[in-house]
Parts: structure tokens; C-alpha cells; sequence
């Protein structure tokens, strides 16, 4: 297991459990450290468990560099450079490390989420390197498409994708997943499973784009949002999603580019939703700092001020691509000493901000920025004498 992050470690568990030997490999000692002791590190409901168990039955254990194995799936991260062009350097430098260990009859597999032509780009390195394995490895792509906040289940219940670069490498493929998946596995190449992922997210950036854009439009016509969002939805072919302050993530806020660089003339509707879903953030950041001048104008002081959330999506500690962290760092960006609380209850510590306990953060503000909705948060008071901003719809639920 080529990666030991948020997908890389489930999967690794999953499989281990199956009593299934799983070598997993990752570039930072603390991570293998961490999961040779049977722990974890990052939150996941049952993941320590699942992680604990494989360990201590001694079918999970992590390292450095790769092992001889009969299955190499790659698992690690696809950022994007300067122009949002997607950077497979990840997956390149995985597969460069394992290319000495590669045997006839093995399976190689990418999981992480790739431009559309990524697996035939590792089969001529891999052919190229190792001409002598050519026709004699399988090669397929299957995408993960799981929730944080429920990765265990949904590894095991949900559809899989498979596409190889032959049939025999998607039936290969096939065989080894239909030992831990539940769900139907469906076949295909590897060019349609790799556009499949990436339509998947893209689908979901533009649907979100909407109602971020109705939030947006609602503010200027002094409406709820929510409400109308609600009513709209009991038309029994309407199905809105809820607004927030952007979208994060690695999936949903990096995939859609990946399309967006290849085919920029193709791509309207969906690079348009990238601006929206971009420009909701700025525009929340720009919303506190007007509520703050408000403020010191009608009061004569500067406020107190509560941050609410750092994560990317509720109850998780995955800041990726996070726009409540954005909004946080922009609004900091302005500080003329006011007094800032920043809030994320699903993590301990941050290297950057100072955190506050919620409960804490709430009494002392005058104003209060929800930017996700947290079940914590959702306990709070609907205090009327502070200031609420609401880009979450915490004061609606």
C-alpha cells in the first residue's frame, strides 16, 4: 500500500483484517511509527480499531520504503501545480520506488485521483524501464469514492469502478477487490474509470455551485436561503443542495481542474463552478470584515470575534483545501487589534492559529462566524444579543 493517508491507512486496514498480509509503505516516520504501535493518525470512526487489530494479528505493518508484494496499489496524494495543472509526481515517484520489486503476474493498481490517461502513462514508464514485463503485469485504475466520516463502511458497501489497461488486467483487478468489497464491482478501461472519478466530484462542485450562487443572490434580496432552498425541495423534481462557505476538500475542490486543464474550451459550466464555489470563500471573508466596521461604528469598539470551524466538510479534522481555513487566514490578513477565537473542535493543536474551546470561543464574541457546521457548534445558544454569521446553516437545522 503505496500511502498510508486518509484513504491509503482505511484500505490497508480493510484488507489486513481480511487476514490478508498488507505491507504499507508512507514518507514520513511519525505515520509508520504511529501505525506499527497500533494507533492512528488522523480521525476516523473504527479506523484505530480496524489499525489496532491488524497490527497486533500481525497482517498490517508500515514502512519507509516498499516490500515485495504480489499487489501494489497506489494511494497517494494528486495536488495541482500553479495554474491548477494536476501534478502526478506523487504517483510517479510511488511507482518509480516499487519498479525493482515488480514481478510477472503482479497487480498494479492506482487509487489516487489522476488526469484521464495516467494509468497508460505508468504502463509506458513501467514497460519502458522494465521491457521485459510487458504483457506480464496487470495494470488497472480504481478510484476511491468514499465520505470522511464514514470511509470504513463505505469501502466495503460501496461500487467500485475498475478499468484496466486490457481486459485481463480490469477481470485481475476485479478478482482482487471482490475479496474485501461488497459492493458491485464495474467493469471498464482505465481511460472512462479515471474520467469517472473526476466526473464524479466535478458533478458534485457544480451542483454545490448553485446553491452557493442562490446564497449569494439571496443576500441581496434579503431572503433566507435555507428556507428557500427547503421549500424549493418539496417540488418533486428538485433536489438543491445546501450552501456554505466553499468547497474544500481533496476531491470536490481539486478534481474538476484536472478536466478543466485538458479540455479548457469543453469545460464551461464546470470551471465556472470552480470560480463560484472559489469566490463564495472570498466573500465570506469579506462579509466579516464589514460586520466587524459595523460593528466598532454603532458600539465604539473593535469586536471580539469567533472563527468557527477550520475543517473542510462537519465533524471531520481533514483541513484540505479547507475554505473556512481560507476564510480564517484572509480575515487575519486585516487584524487591527481585535480579538480573534479560532475554533476547530476535532483537532488538538494547529501549528499557525491558536485554538479556542467553542464553548469558550462563543461566550466571549460578540460576533460569531459559523464556517461548518459542527455538531457542536449546534448545541450553542442562539444567543440575540451577538452577532451571527451564519454561511453554514447552523441557525437552521
Amino acid at each position: 500500500m503505496m500511502g498510508l493517508g486518509y484513504i491509503g491507512l482505511p484500505t490497508a486496514a480493510l484488507i489486513a483484517g481480511k487476514k490478508t498480509m498488507v505491507n504499507g509503505v508512507d514518507v514520513n516516520p511519525k505515520v509508520v511509527n504511529t501505525i506499527n504501535q497500533g494507533k492512528v493518525h488522523i480521525v476516523e470512526p473504527d479506523l484505530e480499531e480496524a489499525v489496532s487489530k491488524a497490527v497486533n494479528e500481525g497482517f498490517l505493518k508500515a514502512h519507509l520504503e516498499p516490500k515485495e508484494a504480489d499487489a501494489y496499489l497506489i494511494v497517494v496524494p494528486t495536488p495541482f501545480k500553479e495554474k491548477n495543472e494536476p501534478d502526478i509526481s506523487y504517483v510517479e515517484a510511488a511507482t518509480k520506488a516499487i519498479l525493482p520489486l515488480l514481478k510477472e503476474g503482479d497487480l498494479y493498481i492506482i487509487e489516487s485521483t489522476s488526469p484521464i490517461g495516467t494509468t497508460e502513462k505508468m504502463k509506458d514508464f513501467i514497460f519502458g524501464a522494465r521491457p521485459e514485463l510487458d504483457g506480464k503485469i496487470h495494470m488497472a485504475y480504481c478510484p476511491e469514492r468514499v465520505l470522511p466520516g464514514n470511509v470504513m463502511y463505505e469501502l466495503v458497501h460501496n461500487d467500485r469502478v475498475i478499468g484496466g489497461i486490457d481486459k485481463a488486467s480490469t477481470e485481475k483487478a476485479v478478482a482482487f477487490y471482490s475479496e474485501y468489497v461488497d459492493g458491485k464491482l464495474h467493469h471498464t478501461n482505465a481511460r472512462t474509470a479515471e474520467m469517472c472519478k473526476l466526473v464524479e466530484n466535478s458533478s458534485r462542485d457544480v451542483q454545490i455551485a448553485f446553491a452557493n450562487e442562490l446564497s449569494l443572490i439571496c443576500d441581496k434580496a434579503d431572503i433566507n436561503v435555507w428556507e428557500l432552498i427547503e421549500l424549493a425541495n418539496k417540488h418533486p423534481r428538485v433536489n438543491i443542495l445546501q450552501p456554505g462557505c466553499g468547497v474544500g476538500g481533496h476531491c470536490i475542490a481539486v478534481d474538476p481542474y484536472f478536466i478543466v486543464s485538458d479540455y479548457p474550451m469543453e469545460s464551461k459550466i464546470i470551471g465556472t463552478a470552480r470560480e463560484i464555489n472559489n469566490y463564495k470563500s472570498f466573500w465570506c471573508a469579506e462579509k466579516v470584515q464589514t460586520e466587524k466596521l459595523k460593528f466598532e461604528l454603532e458600539h465604539g469598539y473593535k469586536p471580539r470575534v469567533a472563527l468557527m470551524g477550520l475543517a473542510f466538510k462537519p465533524n471531520i479534522d481533514d483541513l484540505r483545501e479547507s475554505p473556512a481555513k481560507y476564510i480564517v487566514q484572509k480575515v487575519l490578513q486585516n487584524v487591527n487589534n481585535e480579538e480573534y477565537f479560532i475554533v476547530e473542535p476535532n483537532i488538538e493543536s494547529h501549528h499557525i492559529f491558536k485554538l479556542t474551546d467553542y464553548s469558550e470561543a462563543f461566550k466571549k464574541a460578540d460576533i460569531v462566524v459559523y464556517l461548518v457546521a459542527h455538531d457542536e457548534f449546534k448545541e450553542l445558544p442562539r444567543d440575540s444579543s451577538k452577532k451571527i454569521l451564519d454561511f453554514c446553516g447552523i441557525l437552521s437545522r
